[in-house]
């Protein structure tokens, strides 16, 4: 499996490197940030999993910059202040956090949170692929996630299955993110489309990217869009734009 990335972001320094330590030592990448600008420049950057954010940062607010965040980031959120009374956790909430730790903490209670919110977004996010209505293009392919309708450049109408169609959205929906076998069969499997069980399998998901890769593919053994990542997984390595459908 992928090691998870988590974004620590605190003004502090001391109280920022102990926490991003910590989550080191038990498993998990840990990268510093200190503002906004820095959270927004590690999101273009690369995949990151979680954020924990203080919610004092001097000059400015965490609350306001998960509010600002969730306009177009779904990236879980787990705010962390000294500010604990109910109205502060509820001004957490209402703006999108997923959960709210108050200081002082003790460590194993931020890391089980921690825990607690990687396992719902692991599940939850293909769900969202699923319902997604988006459309999308690539490569000069255009697929229409409402009318789940893939065309080719040519702008003929290309046939998939629906677990065929599932792996392709995981894979639009992550352009340019190494996927492991272990994540793609997560995605496929809380789909809820009745096509589970033996297709979670390492070798029956490297069989429906094959499977994929004949139809978009001009040289399915020479992919240019699909490529194997060696030693990890898939990664989808084209320029994805979407739009949202109505």
């Amino acid at each position: 499996m992928t090691i998870p990335r988590l974004l620590v972001v605190d003004d502090d320094n001391e109280t920022r490197e102990m926490m991003s330590e910590f989550l080191r030592q038990h498993g998990y990448i840990a990268l510093p940030a200190k503002s906004e600008s820095e959270i927004r420049q590690h999101l273009s950057a690369g995949r990151i999993d979680l954020i924990l954010l203080d919610v004092m940062l001097g000059d400015e607010n965490g609350v306001e910059i998960c509010a600002r965040l969730r306009r177009d980031q779904d990236v879980p959120i787990i705010l962390v202040s000294a500010l604990s009374a109910d109205h502060h956790r509820m001004a957490g909430y209402q703006v999108g956090a997923d959960d709210y730790v108050a200081k002082p903490f003790n460590p194993q209670l931020l890391l089980a949170r921690v825990r607690a919110v990687l396992q719902r977004a692991q599940r939850s996010s293909s769900l969202v692929y699923r319902r997604r209505t988006a459309s999308y293009s690539f490569a000069g392919w255009h697929y229409d996630g409402k009318r789940d309708e893939l065309r080719s450049p040519e702008g003929f109408q290309v046939n998939l299955s629906k677990r065929e169609s599932a792996l392709l959205r995981v894979f639009l929906a992550n352009a340019h993110i190494p996927l492991t076998r272990d994540e793609i069969a997560a995605a496929l499997d809380v789909t809820g489309d009745g096509e589970g069980g033996a297709e979670g399998s390492g070798r029956a998901i490297d069989v429906l990217v094959g499977r994929l890769r004949t139809k978009i593919e001009a040289q399915p053994k020479d992919p240019r869009l699909l490529r194997t990542q060696r030693g990890l997984g898939y990664v989808f390595a084209v320029d994805v734009t979407e739009e949202e459908g109505a």
